[in-house]
């Protein structure tokens, strides 16, 4: 049985996607020709052919030859690619083929070439076509910044964020402070004070009568404002919580009292954001992965110290490397619970079943000068040391490398080898290492004095149901005894279930990737069936790689491919590689679940995997897909992160696609985009990783539709609250 093998790193070209959307077509819109060729002419002439805002459109002149089609680029359609006599196509648009994630580009155009043949006379022309995107336009406020309080007497104010964006907008109510302790306890006094029989035995105190007269006033206030005595609170010190909606005239009314002090709105106090953690490692930022599932606000989190529970990780793969300098310190070592279950002596070591599960150099590696260890690179994703590594003895290698998700988290992997050096695995030594890793007996083999409390398999075939048997009891057994298994859900990139991943006691984990506009996308190589439960970064297709990440290697920009520990055979020392993968995207959510029971969030497998699913961001169609399970895990809110971001906007069409258009100082946005359905969401970012409307992410947003028969539309405002 094979494993989900890693995926390469060739360098070839970025291949444009070819992306539909699904709308209803208006009525086409003939648009006249910018020129005609006078009919004395032989030949076709140059032209440009404007669909504006219309989906379709007509392309004409008179001729009385034969001609030709071309060329038609590909976000194009014509109705006719050849024919003779007058020339009369019609030209669709798909916009989304185009579309910038930026969603800033006003005017798409693309060329026609046309060759015609009229007797002896013959050419080429060039017939341009250009369309109009549509527009959509807003505003994103932050209704629940925080407020700078200045009181100053009478004139007390509120200072808001921005002029624009009064305080008493996001005020719960309005704090009032009066002058005499007689006004503060008479708006407290209902009996005396609603129903206007004040008097200064009622009041105990000693009043004039202008005294009286003035309370009164204070009376008609608030009975005019209507706010009841229910929704009075005493605050002490003369000062009195007015609970309202209508603020802004409630402050109004009360300034102009002349027994009041002071008024101001309750306004929301939030707790500034502390930054996202961002490690300075040599490769850190190459490792896109970790944002993108907010381990910015969990790396935060980690540094108050809630992380105590020591967690074993067992990664059941071709071994590891135990001299790789970003892992020491980081496993269980021989004699602590690692193992080679390998009994073939031809497994690559020459010394069969062992304590010792280091993925060993073989001829063929070394004369390939490969860089590769699977189980290096899975290894590397949990639990890659932070900071200064040991020196290695080479000039050029990396004194700080990558990190691992763990950070501060007392977790450990448990390296246990059973691939061996063909990328093989045979069924048996799969059950075997399950049971082994789960701390459960195994015959002739001493047991685990480290039970994992995770087991990742970064592996896979495609066998059948009733031959996979051993493995799903074995996992089921390991359920059972307090071990969660995550298994690759494969590359395939078809519905066919992949084993053990089917498993039903096991979690199938597909694979994201990044789109233009830095949301996560399914990667189109990830298998697609109804045991997917979960998704996690896995990188790009290598054969036609995206680079949205931003980042850069060796000069060049680097593909969105997940970058983490490895060695170099050829030279035999420590390296780090890129590769995609089913295989990368499980070590993420077991990386995950061990930091859950760490912080003690959760403590058993079923209450953890409850708590991946509840947490992911959903994607694709909504609820649980094949494609996505329930979603991309969200490491922040999983974990319960403080807060790292701040309010901005996203927009998604029907066919998935995000788009991100710039906010100018007041928030503002002119989104410039193709027909579609829209998901406009404003929303706080709580884990800084750019999607907006995540769970546990306030948002407010509005569902929209582009098109020839709407191609501009405002929004209004969209007030973003706790």
């Amino acid at each position: 049985m094979n494993r989900s093998l890693p995926l390469r790193l060739p360098l070839v070209a970025l291949l444009t996607l070819s992306l539909m959307a699904c709308t209803v077509d208006p009525p086409v819109v003939t648009v006249p020709p910018a020129v005609e060729l006078p009919p004395e002419q032989p030949g076709l002439s140059n032209q440009t052919v404007n669909l504006g805002t219309a989906r379709s459109g007509t392309a004409k002149q008179s001729f009385g030859g034969t001609w030709n089609v071309k060329n038609v680029p590909t976000w194009l359609a014509v109705s006719a690619t050849a024919g003779s006599g007058d020339v009369n196509l019609t030209v669709t648009a798909d916009r989304v083929q185009l579309a910038a994630a930026a969603a800033n580009v006003p005017t798409l155009s693309g060329d026609l070439i046309l060759s015609w043949v009229a007797g002896t006379a013959s050419g080429t022309v060039t017939w341009k076509v250009t369309a109009d995107n549509y527009t959509l336009q807003g505003r994103v406020l932050d209704g629940a910044a925080a407020q700078s309080l200045s009181v100053t007497g009478a004139d007390a104010q509120i200072g808001a964020q921005a002029v624009e964006a009064p305080a008493e907008a996001a005020a719960r109510g309005v704090v009032v402070k009066y002058r005499a302790a007689s006004a503060h306890d008479a708006v407290l006094n209902s009996a005396v004070f609603d129903n206007k029989t004040l008097n200064a035995q009622a009041l105990g105190t000693q009043l004039q009568a202008t005294q009286l007269q003035s309370l009164q006033r204070s009376a008609d206030i608030l009975s005019g404002l209507g706010i009841l005595p229910t929704q009075r609170q005493d605050l002490g010190g003369r000062e009195v919580l007015l609970q309202t909606v209508e603020v802004t005239p409630a402050l109004t009314a009360l300034r102009a009292d002349p027994n009041v002090e002071y008024a101001v709105p309750n306004a929301v106090l939030r707790q500034q954001a502390s930054p996202p953690v961002i490690p300075s490692d040599q490769y850190a930022g190459l490792q896109w992965a970790y944002p993108l599932m907010g381990y910015g606000a969990v790396w935060r989190d980690m540094e108050g110290g809630a992380y105590t529970r020591p967690i074993t990780v067992a990664v059941i793969d071709s071994g590891v490397r135990f001299d790789h300098p970003d892992l020491e310190g980081q496993l269980w070592k021989p004699g602590e619970g690692a193992l080679d279950v390998l009994s073939d002596p031809t497994n690559g070591d020459k010394d069969g079943r062992d304590n010792d599960p280091t993925d060993p150099s073989t001829p063929d590696r070394v004369q390939a000068q490969a860089v590769d260890s699977h189980g290096t690179h899975v290894t590397g994703i949990i639990v890659a040391r932070w900071g200064t590594i040991a020196p290695v003895g080479c000039a050029a290698c990396s004194t700080s490398g990558v990190v691992g998700a763990s950070h501060l988290a007392p977790i450990k992997v448990l390296p246990i080898r059973a691939i061996d050096v063909n990328g093989d695995i045979t069924l048996a030594d799969v059950t075997l290492s399950v049971r082994y890793a789960a701390g459960l007996s195994v015959p002739a083999i001493t047991t685990n004095p480290h039970p994992a409390q995770v087991i990742n398999l970064s592996l896979g075939g495609k066998v059948s149901a009733a031959d996979a048997a051993p493995m799903c009891d074995a996992i089921a057994e390991a359920r059972n005894a307090g071990a969660l298994v995550f298994a690759a859900a494969g590359n395939a990139g078809d519905s066919v279930p992949i084993y053990p991943a089917a498993c039903s006691a096991a979690v199938a984990v597909g694979s994201v990737s990044l789109s233009a506009a830095g949301a996560p996308v399914h990667a189109p190589y990830s298998s697609s069936y109804a045991a997917v439960q979960l998704s996690a970064p896995g990188g790009t297709d290598p054969n036609s790689p995206t680079f949205f990440n931003g980042g850069t290697l060796n000069g060049g920009a680097f593909p969105d491919m997940i970058f983490s520990t490895g060695w170099d055979y050829g030279r035999n020392q420590p390296s780090y590689m890129a590769e995609s993968g089913t295989s990368q995207a499980t070590p993420q959510v077991a990386a995950l679940a061990a930091l859950l029971l760490s912080k003690g969030v959760t403590t058993t497998p079923a209450n953890t995997l409850a708590r991946l699913n509840a947490t992911a961001t959903d994607l694709g169609t909504a609820g649980r897909d094949p494609q996505y399970g329930f979603g991309m895990i969200n490491a922040a809110a999983a974990l319960n992160a403080p807060a790292t971001g701040s309010v901005g906007l996203s927009l998604q069409d029907a066919a998935g696609h995000f788009y991100k258009p710039a906010l100018d100082s007041l928030g503002r946005f002119t989104a410039l985009l193709p027909d579609s359905t829209f998901r406009v969401v404003a929303g706080r970012d709580l884990n800084s990783n750019g999607i907006y409307g995540e769970v546990n992410e306030p948002t407010q947003e509005r569902s929209v539709n582009l098109g020839p028969s709407t191609p501009s539309l405002d929004v209004g405002t969209l007030t973003v609250r706790n």
